[in-house]
């Protein structure tokens, strides 16, 4: 389901629906948040592989890009909240009720080619991330190549990820810039949360 405009650049790619299929199963341009009014800039470029595992929500204004031959992957119940900006060169996947943040971006490429001025090496372009289940991001977050977060993670907000976390354990707050953890034995009450998020995201 689509509300609000939005700009197809390309829809080249391939689109696969592990599950179930039915209306409203994955919403695009949904107000789930505070603010109500769209900015009318959302955008999807897909000349990848797009796969969702089941019901996936996406709030006002989400622009993504999925390059050629990229690979991204979206766990049940997985959202990318209000003007958040996804772009995949490599892959990107989010776990099972992975939630993003509005005004957070999802980039797993630094865009252009970057050398070490000693030895003439060029550093890798892109790095895969890896969003673990359970995991709540906040708002402003940047979640930059080679990140890796563990399930049942809090990000706190205005971060930038860059590395794994995953030998944090689960039940953690990272945070900062770049973020470390702040916080063990730390996690959103998601079970309190389920029942009434699927209603509200689902009701069709």
């Amino acid at each position: 389901m689509f509300y609000g405009k939005v700009r197809f650049q390309s829809i080249k790619g391939e689109i696969i629906i592990n599950g179930p299929v039915k209306r409203g199963l994955i919403g695009f341009g949904q107000q789930f948040e505070t603010s109500t009014r769209y900015k009318g800039i959302a955008e999807i470029f897909l000349e990848g592989k797009l796969v969702f595992n089941g019901p996936m929500h996406m709030g006002k204004d989400v622009s993504v890009y999925i390059g050629k031959e990229a690979y991204c992957e979206f766990g049940y119940m997985a959202c990318l909240g209000s003007d958040v900006k996804l772009v995949c060169m490599d892959k990107i996947v989010l776990g099972d009720w992975a939630g993003i943040g509005y005004q957070s971006q999802l980039v797993d490429t630094n865009s252009h080619p970057m050398i070490n001025t000693e030895t003439g090496e060029y550093y890798p372009m892109t790095g895969p991330i890896f969003i673990g289940n359970h995991n709540a991001v906040s708002n402003r977050v940047s979640i930059m190549p080679n990140t890796r977060t563990p399930d049942h993670c809090v990000i706190a907000s205005n971060s930038v990820c860059n590395k794994d976390y995953t030998t944090l354990g689960s039940n953690v707050l990272i945070g900062g810039v770049p973020a470390k953890l702040i916080k063990n034995n730390y996690a959103r009450d998601w079970d309190s949360e389920k029942a009434a998020l699927e209603r509200f995201k689902t009701k069709w």
